[in-house]
């Protein structure tokens, strides 16, 4: 992860990292960030080209930490797309800004580190079997109970918990059906 990455630049994105994860994306700009950094903002644009490039770099670290996570998910007892849906949803809670930058936007995926999307893709897709369809079908509904959970969508009496039980239920007894 990072590798491709200069150590300043590393330490850039580390602090963009704290900064998004502190302040959400309103407060992560390339003048804050440089005022955390103790540098002034063009001095940024040496590492990165743009905000979006920076956006870019935090959205592949992103997806390379849940990759390595979804991985783990094969290690674990039970269903692989069970553990990697509650790994998802306990990623989301942990970094909420940082998910919502991963996912509640579109993705220039050509300024992706190569390979970094299909980091977190592959686990997922291996889990169903190898069906692309059926894992961007889980990923919808994977996606929306997420954001609406984050942004307390769900009424006050709800049992949102239930809610994605019954939900993964429905996931991995369709996927049983389909063997």
């Amino acid at each position: 992860m990072d590798h491709h990455l200069t150590p300043r630049a590393r330490e850039i994105l580390g602090t963009a990292r704290m900064l998004l994860e502190e302040e959400g994306g309103e407060g992560l700009s390339m003048r804050r960030l440089a005022e955390r950094l103790g540098i002034r903002a063009p001095s940024i644009y040496k590492h990165f080209p743009s905000k979006e490039a920076l956006e870019a770099a935090l959205i592949s670290q992103g997806f390379e930490e849940q990759g390595a996570a979804f991985e783990a998910a094969f290690e674990s007892p039970g269903e692989p797309i069970v553990a990697i849906i509650e790994i998802y949803r306990a990623f989301a809670h942990r970094h909420p800004h940082l998910y919502r930058l991963m996912y509640d936007s579109s993705l220039n995926r050509e300024l992706l580190t190569p390979g970094s999307e299909e980091s977190a893709v592959i686990p997922a897709v291996r889990a169903l079997g190898g069906d692309r369809d059926l894992a961007r079908a889980a990923f919808g509904f994977v996606h929306g109970m997420t954001i609406l959970e984050l942004n307390d969508r769900f009424p006050a009496d709800a049992d949102v918990d239930e809610a994605w039980r019954r939900g993964l239920a429905a996931l991995t007894g369709s996927i049983q059906r389909d063997e």
